[in-house]
C-alpha cells in the first residue's frame, strides 16, 4: 500500500524558513543534514500525519537552485512511500511513465528514493520512498 511520506518545499535561505516553519508549527526540525552529492541541505519536521521537508541548495548550479531562480521556491516535489521501489519502478516504466531514476538512491533519511517525472503527474514531481 502506498502511503503519504512528505512535501518538499525548496527555499532560497534555509535557516530563515527552519525559523519561520518552527514558529509556525511550534517545535524545530527533527533533522538538519547536508547531502553533497545532491547539492543540498535539507530540514525535515515530522508531524502527526505527514512531514515538511524544506530544501535549499549548496552549489549554484544545483538543480534546486537553478528551481528556486527560476521559481523563486515553492512546492518541489511530493514523497510517496512505497512497500518496494524496485517493484513500484519496474511497475510503472512497463506502464510507460517517464523516470528520473531508474534505480534507488539513498534519500535523506537514508532510505531508497528514486523521482518520476513530473510531466505525468501535472507537472508536480513525485519522489518514491521505500518504506
Amino acid at each position: 500500500m502506498v502511503s503519504f511520506s512528505h512535501v518538499a518545499v525548496a527555499v532560497k535561505d534555509l535557516q530563515e524558513s527552519i525559523e519561520l516553519y518552527s514558529e509556525l508549527l511550534g517545535f524545530p526540525p527533527a533533522l538538519v543534514r547536508e547531502i553533497p552529492d545532491r547539492k543540498i541541505k535539507l530540514a525535515l519536521f515530522k508531524t502527526a500525519s505527514g512531514n515538511i521537508e524544506l530544501i535549499s541548495s549548496t552549489d549554484p548550479d544545483s538543480p534546486i537552485q537553478k528551481f528556486v531562480d527560476n521559481r523563486g521556491g515553492g512546492l518541489h516535489h511530493i514523497s510517496l512511500k512505497v512497500p518496494d521501489i524496485k517493484i513500484k519502478l519496474k511497475e510503472l516504466k512497463e506502464k510507460g511513465f517517464r523516470l528520473i531514476d531508474e534505480t534507488p538512491r539513498l534519500g535523506g533519511e537514508g532510505r531508497p528514493i528514486a523521482f518520476v517525472h513530473p510531466s505525468a503527474f501535472s507537472n508536480v514531481l513525485i519522489e518514491l520512498e521505500e518504506e
